[in-house]
């Protein structure tokens, strides 16, 4: 008899070592582990920017008047910071789900190391795991489209390309802030990401226009993400169409593409040695 032996042979696929093609099963368990989160610090990611909308929109909107938006025109106060509050929206479910869930999941539960003992790859990890912050972007993006609408501020059919908009936006800070999370080692480096939201937050010209800085502030201001995100969801909530778009929109593609890659190749380097 001939005895026969078999061999195994590498997988030719690309990316064998990296991605396993299972990207449904991280999102599925993502998806089922929700069911027993905190619904309040889910819900309070949206309730934030209507509480801004309604206090600033609202409140001081009336004593402003109107303000130039995009192209020149004249628009309310409040019709002015709803899109910008939109773009904070999306980084702040993004960010939530990137930073404190994926530092926990990384340094506590140990979940990731779990997951790559299987046949899962660091890619397809990486890419559960900001599916589901975009995920959450997407439902907090919605959910301020329908009160934006409510009040009146919806004005042009254009203004639901800020839906998908949003998504981009929370996809690229989900896509780097899982990589910059890999960093970090105790739960008070978490609080070095609430330092950096705020003043990005504040001084985005989500508020007031970039114009009331000094010119060496406005270049600083212009290479922070959050304003590509204003500047993007302002002028599609108005239906203000410029090549300046597709530089916001690169922005953020060199920026999901830049986190991919960071949180891969960290994953990797964190389980697979």
């Amino acid at each position: 008899m001939t005895q026969q032996t078999s061999v195994l042979e590498p997988s030719r696929r690309p990316f064998a070592g990296l991605y396993a093609g299972n990207v449904r099963a991280v999102v599925e368990r993502g998806l089922m582990a929700l069911k027993t989160n905190n619904w309040a610090v889910f819900v309070s990611g949206f309730v934030e920017p209507v509480l801004f909308l309604a206090a600033m929109g609202i409140g001081l909107g009336p004593l402003i008047g109107g303000v130039e938006g995009p192209g020149g025109s004249e628009m309310s106060y409040g019709a002015y910071i709803a899109p910008a509050l939109l773009a904070v929206s999306a980084m702040n479910g993004a960010v939530y789900d990137s930073t404190n869930n994926v530092f926990f999941k990384l340094r506590f539960s140990k979940l990731y190391q779990n997951m790559l003992y299987t046949s899962l790859g660091p890619l397809d990890v990486a890419m559960g795991e900001i599916y589901l912050a975009l995920q959450r972007g997407f439902l907090y993006a919605t959910a301020l489209m329908v009160v934006m609408s409510s009040l009146g501020l919806v004005t042009t059919p254009a203004a639901l390309l800020m839906v998908p908009a949003a998504v981009l936006v929370a996809f690229g800070f989900a896509a780097l802030g899982m990589g910059i999370t890999s960093f970090m080692k105790r739960f008070q480096h978490l609080d070095w990401v609430n330092f950096a939201l705020l003043p990005m937050f504040l001084f985005s010209a989500t508020l007031y226009p970039l114009s009331v800085y000094p010119t060496g502030i406005q270049l600083f201001i212009q290479a922070l993400p959050l304003w590509h995100g204003v500047e993007l969801m302002r002028s599609l909530s108005v239906g203000y169409f410029t090549p300046a778009l597709l530089g916001h929109v690169s922005y953020y593609v060199v920026m999901v593409l830049a986190g991919v890659v960071l949180t891969t190749a960290r994953l990797r380097a964190l389980f697979l040695r």
